[in-house]
């Protein structure tokens, strides 16, 4: 039996590079090498996230590993110019393989080998060898009997007496030549795989950008100022691309994301999303989410409605539509501007998602870019409710994780509460530098005080850093933002000062009186960053300031004592200070008791903080109305149904290798006098198995009986 050759095509040209080339690429161990980088290549497009903006890669990889990846184009692996090239190449040597096997393939299913020498077949290695009581032509009867019970085909050839061998006949049989199908078709199923590949991929795309002058778009802007050097054909036979549409609105261009930029493509029909709609789990995960659409055909004109869910396409002229994801719309924001720097008024602001205005403020001017509105935000404040947390950061990220991972009880309760909507937005200042905020519009219950959060990062692989404001009797941030500006107000510093010693001088010394006073108003205005720490120091601020200052002027032994006394004379001018702030805005005192006395505690930690806080404005939401939009995924895909066809065929290829054996059967039968036949019986198979060995234990004995010889030599 002959084997399918790994080897390469010979051909017959002068040219030895020639020769050489095209035996390597038709050789079955360069498919196999090509098939093993395609692997590996794949799973680095599994690892590295795919088409993510530039800047990710650089804050991931680094500055140097980004560039080199990017010239790799491990970014869009499967776009990549060289994953392309060797796809190609694949189909070209899978294809020049079997090219090379399909006509020994098709000697090989078309013969029943019946041409064997019959002293041939005692060299095999499953061979036995009897007599029969019968005839000659009884035992072909006999045979032929055997071979159709068993679903064999045959084939049988007489045979005269020539050069001292015996007349007889060779009857020869076959089973399992789907076994040589099966190599055609897992090969043919790589070819099919391939080549829909090639043409799902950008192949196409790429061709027309180098054959018909198309060029990707690097800018930015509406769809209707593109020029048409970056708009493909709208006959284009095959593209993926994504297409954005927000509520009450249509879109009828799709994004082809490339490498080094974008092209547009028309489609043959407009979707406007009528609605989108949104369920979610109690974690605050999308369990459901789904567009209400409408189809227009540009080329009838009908409307049709349609809802696309995730794995439900819509299918409109070859165009299957998906639902990718879900975004922002433009959502209209309402925003109070509250001022961190002295003699700066609030303001209220109005702005979109996903749109950038100037805005002035008390350092320069900047512009705001708003990024993002969460109306649902569900959080795990068990830890938090219990306490021990530093309330001078707060990473509500970092609460999560106790239930994202293991399903093993935590040492925490988990209180999973939607804490209301959030929104955020970047200031980037003039030379380009910008920062990220991330503020919640409602107020949370942390450690049994109600909190306003106001978070920032520099970067956007860390995570927001969070400020809690405590909130006033009325929920609001009204109490703590009248006294800060109090605090940066040398005035009102000065009449808290006077309230608080007039209220904590002893009557009967009136020494202490302006010791108390200066010590106050020391105490203050360190606070308040107004008066440095150090004679050749900077203004600092805050709880830091009072730490620097019994530093550089108390003794060690005495500053235990006197951080006490001075923090009290803080805490007392402060708590004058909201009341005098009370008072201005026509609001009663706040009483002595354990509220009042949480609410100050939290305020002297987030002042201290928030003269940190790096940048001169807070914004925060007051109102907003929501517009969300929709993400789909628009695919134009001709070669999947190859791709289907090959997955079928290498599931028929690789069953047929596997689970069918190709078996040859000989039997070669010569008179042996006084109406008796000698018959030699032998098998080959492709594959030496225990099936095999019983198989024709089965056989000889159906045959010849117990009495064959070599049944001990084909039981080996």
């Amino acid at each position: 039996m002959s084997a399918v050759s790994t080897s390469g095509i010979v051909v017959p040209a002068r040219s030895r590079a020639l020769r050489e080339a095209v035996e390597v690429i038709s050789s079955m161990r360069f498919a196999i090498a090509l098939l093993s980088v395609i692997c590996i290549a794949s799973v680095i497009g599994t690892v590295v996230r795919q088409g993510e903006p530039y800047p990710n890669y650089v804050n991931q990889f680094g500055p140097f590993w980004a560039r080199v990846f990017d010239a790799a184009g491990l970014y869009t692996v499967y776009s990549a110019w060289w994953f392309l090239l060797i796809l190609t190449f694949l189909v070209t040597s899978t294809s020049l393989c079997i090219a090379r096997n399909l006509p020994k393939i098709r000697h090989d299913v078309g013969t029943f080998k019946e041409h064997v020498r019959a002293s041939s077949l005692k060299a095999f290695h499953h061979r036995a060898q009897g007599e029969l009581a019968l005839s000659r032509e009884a035992a072909i009867a006999r045979v032929d009997e055997l071979l159709k019970a068993g679903g064999w085909a045959a084939r049988a050839q007489s045979r005269g007496a020539v050069e001292g061998h015996a007349s007889g006949v060779m009857v020869a049989a076959r089973q399992g030549m789907a076994n040589k199908l099966g190599y055609l078709c897992a090969h043919g199923a790589i070819v099919l795989v391939c080549i829909g590949g090639l043409l799902d991929g950008n192949l196409i795309v790429r061709a027309q950008m180098a054959f018909a002058g198309k060029v990707p778009y690097q800018g930015s802007g509406a769809v209707s100022s593109v020029a048409p050097e970056h708009v493909l054909s709208p006959s284009n036979p095959t593209y993926r691309g994504n297409l954005f549409v927000a509520e009450g609105q249509s879109s009828s261009t799709a994004v082809i994301q490339l490498g080094d930029g974008i092209v547009l493509q028309p489609l043959p029909f407009d979707i406007e999303l009528k609605k989108f709609i949104v369920d979610y789990y109690d974690t605050g995960m999308p369990k459901l989410f789904a567009s209400e659409v409408l189809i227009r055909d540009h080329a009838t004109g009908q409307t049709t409605p349609a809802t696309i869910k995730v794995n439900e396409p819509a299918i409109v002229h070859g165009v299957a539509i998906y639902q990718s994801s879900f975004d922002d719309g433009g959502s209209r924001l309402e925003l109070k501007s509250w001022p961190l720097v002295p003699n700066a008024p609030s303001a209220e602001l109005k702005g979109e998602v996903g749109a950038s205005q100037p805005l002035q403020l008390p350092d320069g001017p900047a512009t705001l870019e708003l990024t993002g509105l969460r109306v649902i935000n569900v959080e795990n404040l068990g830890a938090a409710a219990q306490g021990g947390t530093d309330v001078r950061k707060v990473d509500l990220v970092q609460s999560l994780e106790s239930h994202l991972g293991s399903g093993a009880k935590t040492r925490t309760e988990k209180t999973l509460t939607n804490v209301g909507p959030s929104i955020s937005y970047k200031l980037r200042d003039a030379a380009g530098q910008a920062r990220e905020f991330n503020n919640y519009m409602l107020p949370l219950t942390l450690d049994g005080q109600r909190v306003f959060l106001a978070g920032v990062r520099d970067n956007p692989n860390e995570g927001f850093r969070y400020l809690r404001i405590p909130a006033d009797e009325q929920d609001s941030l009204d109490g703590w933002m009248r006294l800060r500006a109090a605090l940066l107000d040398p005035s009102q510093r000065a009449e808290a000062v006077r309230r608080y010693v007039k209220m904590a001088a002893p009557a009967d010394r009136p020494e202490l009186v302006q010791q108390l006073t200066v010590s106050a108003g020391r105490a203050l205005a360190l606070f308040a960053g107004a008066e440095p720490a150090r004679k050749d120091a900077q203004p600092v601020g805050g709880l830091q300031a009072i730490a620097d200052f019994l530093d550089a002027n108390v003794p060690q032994t005495d500053r235990a004592r006197t951080s006490d006394v001075l923090i009290r004379i803080l805490n007392g001018s402060l708590f004058e200070l909201v009341n005098l702030t009370r008072e201005r805005a026509g609001l009663a005192a706040l009483p002595t008791d354990d509220k009042t006395q949480a609410f100050m505690g939290q305020a002297v930690i987030s002042l201290s903080d928030s003269l940190l806080y790096p940048a001169p404005v807070l914004l925060m939401p007051t109102g907003f109305d929501q517009r969300q939009a929709s993400v789909f995924q628009v695919t134009r895909a001709p070669g999947k149904n190859l791709v289907y066809a090959g997955c079928a065929l290498l599931i028929l290829g690789v069953f047929a290798m596997l689970y069918i054996r190709e078996r040859r059967l000989w039997i070669w039968l010569e008179d042996a006098g006084e109406g008796r036949t000698q018959v030699t019986t032998a098998l080959s198979c492709t594959r030496q198995t225990l099936d095999t060995d019983r198989e024709f234990e089965q056989w000889k004995q159906a045959l010849l009986g117990p009495a064959a010889e070599g049944s001990k030599d084909a039981s080996r």
